[in-house]
């Protein structure tokens, strides 16, 4: 008996052991999924959250109910992973041998690796995060009673969890006072360690228009040291004050990555970027936001990236070369406020251009233009989550970027 042993059942663990169990006959292979948590969350929902968009009721389901039968799902934390041993060892004293591993147990943020933020006695208070289902939930209730005063959207490093959503929650914040008739009372600024408002030159000029458009000021290239009393401090000493911080902490793999000797400075696994196979161990594999991947921690990234990983890994564990190779895929719906959204598409050598998605002319979605479908098709999202993209089914969407579709900007070739 073969053991295919995963790590965390977010959303890249889910969707491969779905995968896997009905691609690995069950009398040669057992697979086995260890989750410390009881629920999986849907994590795109949290943006909604602070502007009652969702019911918290709507983003949570319980873990078990979305493992498909045959797979072993064990509750436990890991401690270490024992690469010379092939086994995981938890913290509760269980060892368990594998064959073959995935880590894929994503990023939480850290609120306690920036000083202030979490020790200055301000955390749920006047500092507030949506990146957790409880953070996103207890600033629903901040902003209904902000009424005005400086607010302050702020990203604390990169690599960050969709790297687009404090853009949209500057949006949506910006939708959510207009239609209270606030927004005159309220002054909102967007502090980015990046030189703009994205990191692609194409999509940072349009989103970063449709900033000044909200008259959402924004503060670039503004690395924060430390939180001091209602002040944002950054490494060259500059100075933001605010009365209400919707901050997204340094985001951080998990300590047991760090422990086992398998991580970087972040706690992620560094990986082949086409194959996910790990640069130390060749029968280890990182998934989904685990991964030092050079593209977006997003879940369709994740998507993507197991629907490469699930034919390499039959090839691998056949003895023969991987041959897919994964192109860094990725797209976002960026929800802009009023009813609308844009649609970014890219890969690692592609960066979001204008045009049409997934079809030439017909769309359905806009890329980098603000549209109505693109907010539906968010939305939507949110049932392809649960009901086709864990359960692993095929979803008629190539993993690899096309062109088809997209155009280069007038001065661009």
């Amino acid at each position: 008996m073969r053991r295919l042993l995963v790590l965390g059942a977010g959303t890249a663990g889910t969707m491969v052991v779905n995968k896997l169990r009905r691609r690995l006959p069950s009398a040669n292979w057992r697979i086995t999924v260890v989750e410390p948590g009881d629920q999986h969350f849907y994590q795109p929902g949290y943006l909604f959250l602070p502007f009652g968009a969702y019911a918290p009721r709507q983003v949570v389901k319980p873990t078990r109910s979305l493992i498909a039968g045959g797979v072993e799902l064990i509750r436990g934390e890991v401690d270490r992973v024992v690469p010379a041993d092939g086994e995981v060892r938890l913290c509760d004293g269980r060892t368990l041998p594998y064959d073959y591993l995935v880590i894929a147990t994503g990023v939480t943020p850290r609120p306690d690796q920036t000083p202030g933020m979490l020790d200055g006695g301000q955390w749920r208070k006047t500092i507030f995060d949506f990146y957790t289902y409880d953070g996103a939930v207890a600033l629903a209730d901040a902003l209904d009673r902000f009424d005005g005063g400086r607010l302050v959207v702020h990203i604390t490093d990169m690599p960050i969890k969709c790297p687009v959503a404090p853009l949209e929650f500057a949006f949506l914040v910006d939708d959510y006072f207009r239609q209270r008739g606030r927004r005159d009372r309220v002054e909102l600024v967007y502090a980015t360690p990046l030189p703009g408002a994205f990191t692609k030159p194409v999509a940072s000029a349009r989103l970063g228009t449709m900033l000044d458009e909200r008259k959402i000021a924004v503060e670039p290239d503004f690395l924060v040291e430390q939180i001091k009393g209602k002040s944002l401090i950054s490494y060259d000493e500059r100075e933001i004050p605010f009365d209400l911080l919707v901050t997204v902490p340094l985001n951080m793999g998990a300590d047991f990555v760090a422990r086992s000797g398998l991580g970087n400075e972040l706690n992620l696994v560094p990986v082949d970027r086409h194959t996910f196979r790990s640069k130390a161990y060749g029968n280890i594999f990182a998934l989904g936001d685990a991964a030092d991947l050079p593209t977006s921690k997003a879940g369709s990234v994740a998507h993507f990236a197991a629907e490469v990983f699930t034919g390499n890994f039959l090839e691998h564990i056949d003895g023969r070369p991987m041959t897919g190779s994964f192109d860094g895929h990725a797209n976002c719906f960026v929800e802009s406020g009023g009813g609308k959204a844009l649609l970014i598409d890219f890969n690692y050598d592609t960066e979001p251009l204008p045009g049409t998605y997934p079809l030439p002319a017909v769309g359905p979605f806009r890329l980098l233009t603000e549209a109505p479908v693109n907010h539906w098709g968010k939305l939507a999202f949110r049932w392809m989550y649960w009901n086709l993209l864990l359960p692993g089914r095929p979803i008629p969407l190539p993993a690899h970027m096309s062109m088809a579709g997209k155009h280069l900007p007038a001065g661009k070739d």
